[in-house]
């Protein structure tokens, strides 16, 4: 029987597919899309399927070039298999975060052979790979083929074996046409330091494969030789714009302090942070007391590249004038396989057969984590009457029973578990975590975030569609509603009201304003959303 067909190999992508599909697919459309990207990149795919038209990504018909194509390809894809919902429109980065985990997998079978099950579950478990696969964003997409495409590039670099470099090729031309030249730029990066360090200067010229790059060209080039002939106005907008001038300068009001991402990369590393943490510590230990050598071995190759693939995404990122939580997502791989790489030398010190106790203070960090991932959860359902008309928590004696329990359960277990044992009982925190966040939380998010309810309500005063109009709506509502009507809404206070009868979506409190600014028309008051402070009126003559 071969490696491939095993009963173990079998039985761990059963495991693997069982989490993949709860922790990224289950529960999609719980709630409806929120922010101001998801209803965005999913209308731009929508209008693009309309056309038939896959070159050039439009907003209400007008050209939108800020992001390369690749998620709307998918979502387009998507949308035609199973219509047009927010469910489809998420569809594509829990596809590609599933496939990041199955390459994680069979590369760790291949050249870390024990550790290919925890390394997937440890990966999928993290919370920013959980939270941005379950996102309609070009986050997940990038960091899915950027982590491929170096995972074959060592592959390459261990075996000399080129389908992994062609395989290397290939997935950055798909980061490229992600979200743009962001991806080679970070992979040259990272190899460069690789080979520095290593002093083996020799990769450098044999990575310059020819077919590679002629792959990697024929992959990427086609869609933005295409865009550019259409849109003369491409390269200004999407590279000058969207690459340059949002590095260099706060264009879009996300300026954050250098140090933002060292607390949102412990996030997004939960439940697995202390482990992380550990790792890190015991990677520097060894660098501090061996010097050049902890380097210069083929072992300690595979920790070095993870180490220099973590931080490059991190550093590079803090150093940009515009700062968001998903620039930072290709890291995440990275050093969740540190974490896997800390925990199998653990348990090689314990011996073959044996398994490694968890110290005390292990288990209890640990467990803390673990238990405040499902503390939070719970927490969600025991608040949920207090968000929706407070809009805070309700912290009571239940909400800190909750706590308790959740952090001194998880604690006691890992406490009395091997590290063997170590990702499975994390993974059950994870499960009750995320099925709780789904059953409990998401109704409270649906509510207060996401532009669907608005959108129910006026389709359930008029099953015809009628002209928007919008005073004093943030740009999230604006989107959501765009995406879920599939009509642009005007503002009032832009000058911009309709001629026709319409349903108008104001802040609370504005009808005298409204009054005001439609006189003439019959301003009647249809119902109320508290959830998110909006009142609907139809506006007639």
């Amino acid at each position: 029987m071969t490696q491939g067909t095993n009963p173990r190999t079998r039985t761990d992508l059963l495991l693997l597919a069982a989490f993949c599909g709860f922790l990224f697919f289950y529960g999609l459309g719980a709630f409806g899309l929120v922010g101001a990207d998801e209803p965005r990149y999913a209308q731009v795919a929508r209008e693009m399927l309309d056309r038939s038209d896959w070159v050039t990504p439009t907003l209400q018909g007008k050209p939108w070039l800020e992001k390369p194509v690749l998620y709307y390809w998918q979502a387009m894809l998507a949308f035609r298999a199973f219509g047009i919902t927010d469910q489809a429109a998420r569809l594509p980065a829990a596809f590609d975060a599933a496939m990041l985990i199955a390459a994680i997998y069979f590369f760790l079978r291949r050249f870390r052979p024990g550790s290919e099950l925890d390394g997937a579950l440890i990966t999928a478990s993290c919370a920013a790979v959980i939270g941005f696969a379950r996102a309609a964003a070009t986050d997940m997409p990038l960091a899915a083929t950027f982590a491929i495409a170096l995972l074959g590039w060592y592959a390459w670099f261990k075996s000399r074996t080129r389908v992994y470099l062609a395989a290397f090729y290939i997935f950055l031309a798909l980061g490229t046409i992600a979200k743009g030249p962001v991806a080679p730029a970070l992979a040259a990066v990272i190899i460069f330091l690789f080979v520095a360090i290593r002093r083996d200067w020799r990769a450098i010229p044999l990575t310059l494969w020819i077919p590679g790059i002629v792959l990697y060209l024929a992959v990427m080039l086609p869609w933005y030789i295409a865009v550019q002939l259409r849109n003369p106005e491409f390269f200004r907008v999407f590279i000058l714009e969207h690459n340059l001038a949002r590095f260099s300068q706060d264009l879009y009001h996300h300026r954050q302090p250098f140090w933002f991402y060292l607390p949102v990369f412990l996030v997004a590393m939960m439940p697995w942070t202390i482990v992380l943490i550990f790792a890190i510590v015991e990677r520097a230990r060894l660098i501090w007391s061996e010097g050049k050598q902890a380097f210069s071995s083929p072992e300690d190759s595979w920790p070095l590249f993870l180490f220099i693939w973590m931080l490059v995404p991190i550093l590079f990122f803090s150093a940009s004038q515009s700062k968001l939580p998903g620039y930072i997502l290709p890291s995440i791989p990275a050093a969740a396989l540190l974490v896997v790489e800390y925990l199998s030398a653990r348990r090689n010190e314990a011996g073959r057969g044996d398994d490694k106790k968890l110290s005390p203070l292990f288990a209890a960090a640990h467990g803390v984590l673990c238990g405040l991932l499902i503390f939070t959860a719970l927490s969600a359902s025991l608040s949920a009457a207090s968000i929706v008309i407070n809009r805070h928590f309700s912290w009571g004696i239940r909400t800190y029973s909750a706590a308790v329990f959740a952090i001194g359960v998880t604690a006691a277990v890992l406490s009395r578990a091997g590290l063997r044992l170590l990702s499975r009982v994390t993974m059950f925190a994870v499960v009750v975590s995320v099925a709780a966040v789904i059953r409990f939380a998401a109704p409270i998010i649906d509510a207060t975030q996401s532009a669907r309810p608005i959108a129910e309500s006026i389709q359930a005063f008029s099953r015809e569609p009628v002209p928007i109009a919008l005073f004093h709506v943030n740009r999230v509502q604006e989107y959501g509603l765009e995406f879920y009507l599939n009509r642009p809404a005007e503002k009032y206070e832009e000058g911009n009201i309709p001629a026709a009868d319409h349903v108008l979506v104001a802040a609370q409190g504005t009808q005298s304003q409204v009054a005001r600014l439609a006189p003439g028309r019959r301003v009647s008051y249809l119902t109320s959303i508290p959830a998110q402070k909006l009142e609907l009126y139809w506006v007639g003559r």
